[in-house]
Order: C-alpha cells, then structure tokens, then sequence
C-alpha cells in the first residue's frame, strides 16, 4: 500500500510521456512493460515509482554517512544541463553536464591532479585576460572546464545518478569496473550488456522532460531531508558532556548527605 506521499508522485507520473518506450524493447527491458499500445510499448508506471522510491531510500542513506556525494551525468543531451546543474547546486554534490573524459573514474587520482591544475589556471588573473581575449585558441582549457566545473569534491564519488543510460556507457563501464552503484533512467531500447551493469535502474522513457524534472525533485527533497537529520544526529552528541556532568554532581550530593 503506498502513501500519501506515493500516490501524489504517482499521479505527477501519470500526468508526463514517461510511459512511453519504443517499438522494439530488448528482451532485459520486458519485465517493466505495462503492454503496448499502437505497436509502442507501455511502460509501468507503477514499476517506475517503485524504482525510483528505491533510488531515493539507497540516496538517503549515502547522504547520511559522511563524507558521501553523488555524481549527477548528463552528457550529449544539453535539453538537461540546465536541471542538472541545478540539482547539484542545490544539493551540494558533484555534476558532469558537458563531456565525459575517459577514466574520469577509474582514474581518479591523475584526473584530481588535473582538476587542481584546471584551478589554479582559472584562478590566475593574465591567464583569465587571455581566456577572455581568444578562447578559441586554447580548446584543451575549455574542455578541461566543461568537465571539472561541476566537480565539488576530491573525493571519489559514492553513487552515480545518470540522466540517460544509452548516453553515458562510458560512466557506467567505469562505475561497473569500480563497483559503484548506479542509479540511471533506462529506456527500453538499452541494450543487454549494458542493462546488465546497472545496480538500480529506473525504467522510464528518459527523453520525458517532465520526469527528468520530477525524478530531480526527488532527489532534492532527499538529500536536503538526509543533511538536516545527519546534522540533527550530530547535534546530541555534543551535549552529552553536560548531562554526565549533571548526572555526576547528584550522585556526588546524594553520597554527602548519607554520609551527614
């Protein structure tokens, strides 16, 4: 049985195109067809939410232990950028918008030496004047930013949230290869091989602009939600000290007056 909460999400689902798939779905993608309608195939909209409550649980509970994030990927699909910068923003986790460098994950360290690099260009000042000056001399710079812009941490990242499977096979090939979680919207012409990499997919049509915009929210709302209670268990610890301490000066009390 859902919840109140459930069933708004449902209803917000229900209400985009993301219950569309392709004529052909593989064979992987089958067991979260609804049927087909007009020779297209439907997707379950019910298995879409189950997936994504799934997403959101394994979010929370990276976000409360510490020092996690996530990576949000959207590459080759620039109707997003905007979202996903958006998203990271206001979570405070890591995105990549405009191109993925290969073994920007299973790399990781060269990659940081490189980000570092990237920063202390960015941050000098006759470097920035030329920039300005003729940005189309120095391609490597623009795509060293278009990559690393979106890059808050040096730590490598938890879980990877991918906006389109069929678009990103290099960042789950190398999350596979380290086993990290993924969590991308799959549509149903993702082939086999790749369907079988992925921790926790979310079978939805991912060219709906409307679930990217939904599915985002969820995200959100979950990651602030598991910051405030990771701070709120943070909190008691503190003031532990001082209860002990009350707690010592009346046992102390009750022994002098025994003692009188």
């Amino acid at each position: 049985m859902y919840n109140y909460h459930s069933s708004l999400v449902l209803q917000k689902l229900l209400s985009t195109n993301a219950y569309l798939g392709h004529r052909i779905p593989t064979s992987d993608f089958k067991g979260y067809l609804y049927g087909f309608r007009n020779e297209m195939a439907i997707i379950d909209s019910e298995k879409t939410l189950i997936c994504s409550q799934k997403a959101c649980k394994l979010v929370a509970s990276i976000i409360r232990s510490k020092e996690s994030h996530l990576l949000l990927v959207n590459i080759n699909n620039p109707v997003y950028n905007k979202i996903i910068q958006q998203t990271a923003k206001r979570t405070n986790q890591s995105y990549i918008n405009d191109e993925w460098i290969g073994g920007v994950l299973t790399n990781w360290e060269h990659m940081e030496d490189v980000q570092q690099h990237f920063q202390d260009l960015s941050e000098d000042p006759e470097f920035k004047d030329a920039f300005t000056s003729s940005p189309f001399s120095l391609p490597r710079f623009r795509k060293m930013q278009n990559c690393f812009e979106g890059i808050m941490t040096h730590c490598i990242p938890n879980r990877l949230v991918i906006m389109n499977a069929n678009l990103n096979s290099m960042a789950i090939l190398e999350a596979d290869k380290l086993q990290i979680p993924i969590i991308p919207l799959v549509d149903s012409n993702i082939p086999n091989r790749l369907h079988e990499l992925i921790t926790y997919p979310i079978p939805v049509n991912d060219d709906s602009i409307q679930f990217v915009y939904l599915f985002c929210n969820l995200i959100t709302e979950t990651v602030i939600l598991s910051q405030t209670q990771r701070t709120q268990k943070s909190e008691p610890l503190s003031r532990k000290p001082s209860n002990k301490k009350k707690l010592l000066w009346l046992y102390k009390s009750k022994k002098g007056k025994r003692k009188i």
